[in-house]
């Protein structure tokens, strides 16, 4: 695993669960300094109980599309109260399987607000120069396999992540090129997470068993995504930007 130091401070959003949780826990045992960013307090007070490190995790309790237009006002107020940051983990989002008959432009919106709008705007406010460490920053954003692979129902969520995805490769010919400052995507397939489950929960038929002749090992595990994540933050990940990422099993569709 590649090794941090305090000094190193990172954002990871989504952070009380999941696959954000899992990166923030790694990142931590790694050694890094982490600012913990979620909208549930209690998942975010246990996790602390379970890093490695609980001295360099800090926790900021935030619902990240109450104000998306000022997310790079909220990223220099972190700045100010925990120093400029080496990068970011940006995990937090939505899923949604809405059939186009009765999808709405609020379904969409809410899609959008957390998949795609907050994210750039992040993005926006951690490439201020006075907000990060400068050359070696690392961006990360969780997309998905469906920017790629869709499935029935998924048009809004497919459409979030696909605009994620892109809006990425156009980011990082400005912010690599002009303040070598890296930004990478992840299009996990199934991870089984609270979210994931929620979906297929309410999906009747749809097990790991009898998927397993598309997922050859398997529905992921958190730590498989936030494995890869960790890498990309890293200097062993120097030189790579820009690209997509797919973790899948393999996947066969």
């Amino acid at each position: 695993m590649p090794e941090f130091n305090k000094e190193q401070i990172y954002i990871v959003t989504g952070a009380s669960s999941g696959i954000g949780k899992k990166t923030a826990l790694l990142l931590n045992e790694s050694g890094a300094s982490v600012v913990a960013i979620a909208r549930n307090e209690e998942r975010l007070n246990l996790m602390k109980s379970e890093c490695k490190y609980p001295e360099n995790l800090f926790f900021e309790i935030k619902d990240l599309t109450e104000d998306i237009e000022g997310l790079p006002q909220y990223v220099k107020s972190l700045k100010e109260k925990y120093g400029k940051f080496s990068g970011m983990a940006y995990c937090a989002g939505i899923d949604g399987v809405i059939p186009l008959r009765m999808i709405t432009y609020e379904d969409l919106q809410k899609l959008f607000k957390i998949n795609y709008f907050a994210p750039i705007m992040f993005i926006k406010g951690l490439s201020d120069k006075r907000n990060n460490i400068g050359k070696g920053t690392s961006l990360v954003l969780i997309s998905s396999i469906d920017a790629y692979l869709s499935t029935r129902g998924q048009s809004g969520y497919s459409g979030s992540k696909a605009a994620l995805s892109a809006s990425m490769k156009s980011i990082a010919k400005e912010i690599t090129s002009e303040f070598g400052i890296r930004i990478n995507c992840v299009l996990p397939s199934i991870i089984k997470t609270p979210m994931s489950q929620s979906k297929f929960a309410s999906s009747v038929g749809i097990t790991e068993e009898n998927q397993k002749h598309l997922y050859p090992f398997g529905w992921g595990e958190p730590e498989d995504v936030a494995n890869m994540i960790i890498y990309l933050l890293s200097d062993k990940a120097k030189y790579i930007s820009g690209q997509n990422y797919i973790i899948d099993s393999g996947v066969v569709l």
